[in-house]
C-alpha cells in the first residue's frame, strides 16, 4: 500500500465538503458557484486520488461512506481555522486597534478571566478581547502556533516558541457545604476528610492524581461516589451539600458565597497560573494593560 499523503486541493475539499452539507450535487454545485458536471468530476477524482469511495450512489443520491464522514471531521477542522482566519483579516481591515486574542484552561475562564476583564474594561472601555477556553494540550499547542496575543495555563514549562510569565503560585484549598461539621476548623488535614463524601475531579487530571496520592499517604480513606471534570462543577455539588472536595484556590474563591466554605490545608497541593506569551508575533497593544488588571485580579481573590 502506498503510505505517501495524497496530494489534495484545497478546492477538491471545499467542493467535497459543499456535498457533504448539502446533500446533493446540485445544491452543492449552486453554493460552490459551479456547474453539476464539474463538480462529478472533482469528486471523481478526489477518489481516485485517495483510491477509496466516498459516496455511495442508492437511487440517484447520494450517502456518504463511513470514510467520507470521517475525512469530513477533519476538513471541519481545517474550515473552521480558515473562518477564524476571515474574521481575523476583518477585524485587522476595520479596526486600526485589533481584538486582543486570549486562550485560557476553561477553569480560568470561569474564575479568573472576567475578574480581570472588568479592571481592564473600567481602565480602557474601548478594549476589544476576544476570550477562547481551551483544554490542555490544546492551549499549549495553538500558543506555540502563535494563534493568540496571550495565554494563560497551569504549565510550569512554556511550550516551544512562548515565553512563561509566572501570575500565581497558591495552593488547593477544600470547598465544604455552609455549615459542614469541618467549617469549625482554621486549616483541615487529611485526616479530617476519612470516610466522608468526597467529590473528586476526574480521572485525568493532574490535581486529582496528586489529591488521591495525598490521602494515599495519611492512609485516609474517603467515600468517592462522585466526580466531575471541572473544579466548578465541583463546587456546584459541594454547595448542594453532596460532599466535600479539593479544588484550586481561583475557582474556591470565585465561588464562596452563603452555600460554600473555603479552608486551607494542612499540605501543600501547588497550584500555578502562567501567561504565555508568543515570541514570533508582535506584541498586541491591550497585553500589558491585561496582564496587570489579571495580577490585581489574583490579587483581591487572594485577599478575599
Amino acid at each position: 500500500m502506498n503510505s505517501t499523503p495524497p496530494a489534495l486541493t484545497h478546492r477538491q475539499l471545499a467542493l467535497f465538503r459543499a456535498v457533504m452539507l448539502q446533500g446533493n450535487l446540485s445544491r452543492a454545485a449552486e453554493v460552490a458557484n459551479t456547474s453539476q458536471p464539474t463538480l462529478s468530476r472533482e469528486l471523481a477524482r478526489l477518489e481516485q486520488l485517495l483510491d477509496y469511495t466516498l459516496f455511495d450512489r442508492v437511487r440517484g443520491r447520494l450517502r456518504p461512506t463511513v470514510r467520507a464522514q470521517a475525512l469530513m471531521q477533519e476538513v471541519e477542522r481545517s474550515f473552521i481555522g480558515l473562518d477564524q482566519v476571515a474574521h481575523r483579516a476583518l477585524e485587522l481591515r476595520a479596526h486600526s486597534n485589533t481584538r486582543l486574542q486570549l486562550a485560557c484552561l476553561p477553569a480560568l475562564a470561569h474564575a479568573l478571566v472576567p475578574q480581570a476583564l472588568a479592571r481592564l474594561c473600567h481602565t480602557l472601555p474601548d478594549a476589544q478581547v476576544s476570550v477562547t477556553p481551551l483544554d490542555s494540550p490544546w492551549l499549549e499547542q495553538a500558543m506555540s502556533e502563535q494563534r493568540f496575543d496571550l495565554g494563560l495555563c497551569e504549565s510550569s514549562e512554556p511550550p516551544i516558541g512562548t515565553s512563561r510569565i509566572a501570575l500565581l503560585q497558591a495552593n488547593e484549598v477544600a470547598v465544604l457545604p455552609a455549615g459542614h461539621a469541618l467549617c469549625r476548623k482554621k486549616h483541615l488535614h487529611p485526616r479530617d476528610f476519612a470516610h466522608l463524601p468526597f467529590i473528586s475531579l476526574a480521572t485525568a487530571d493532574p490535581y486529582r492524581r496528586a489529591i488521591d496520592a495525598l490521602f494515599q499517604q495519611a492512609g485516609v480513606v474517603r467515600r468517592l461516589h462522585l466526580e466531575a471534570a471541572s473544579a466548578v462543577a465541583v463546587c456546584a455539588m459541594v454547595a448542594q451539600g453532596l460532599g466535600v472536595a479539593i479544588v484550586n484556590p481561583l475557582t474556591a474563591m470565585a465561588m464562596a458565597g452563603p452555600a460554600l466554605a473555603v479552608r486551607p490545608l494542612s499540605a501543600s497541593i501547588p497550584f500555578a497560573v502562567s501567561a504565555l506569551v508568543p515570541q514570533v508575533s508582535a506584541a498586541h497593544p491591550l497585553r500589558e494593560a491585561l496582564l496587570e488588571a489579571l495580577r490585581v485580579a489574583i490579587a483581591t481573590l487572594e485577599a478575599k
